[in-house]
């Protein structure tokens, strides 16, 4: 059986969530370089993440559902500045906050400091990290990133 990546995360633990909604779904899948990335997080980037592995025959099945839901998820936030859930998710690299931080960034790049999720409304242009908790179905057009 041949297996293909879905879904690649610089973390465990979304990787682990969307591995168990995928079991619930009745999809069976595994996390590959899991351990690499985990215990080295700045091999992130040069081995592609973790990455959600399913069978190929059960791939596009598994994309669906992971899309489906991050969507209702980011459908699910609205913009703390005008209330809108028309939201684009993107991650940023991390800023170095000390010198010591800087050194790494000059020797290992901007991956040796991870990176920050960032919202943005497309309705005010408000850029924030931390949206709003509201109750709203997914939007027609969710502005998902991943």
């Amino acid at each position: 059986m041949k297996f293909v990546p879905v879904w690649s995360y610089d973390n465990y633990v979304p990787a682990h969530l969307d591995m168990n909604l995928l079991k619930q779904e009745g999809i069976e899948s595994w996390l590959k370089d899991e351990h690499s990335v985990t215990i080295n997080p700045a091999l992130a980037n040069s081995v592609g993440g973790i990455k959600l592995m399913v069978a190929e025959s059960n791939a596009q099945q598994a994309w669906d559902i992971l899309i489906r839901e991050k969507a209702a998820y980011i459908g699910s936030l609205t913009c703390p500045k005008c209330g809108s859930n028309n939201l684009l998710a993107d991650e940023t690299p991390r800023k170095p906050s000390y010198w010591l931080e800087s050194v790494l960034v000059f020797f290992l790049g901007d991956t040796a400091l991870g990176f920050d999720k960032i919202y943005r409304c497309l309705n005010c242009q408000n850029e924030f990290t931390e949206p709003v908790s509201g109750g709203a179905a997914a939007p027609k057009h969710s502005g998902l990133s991943s």
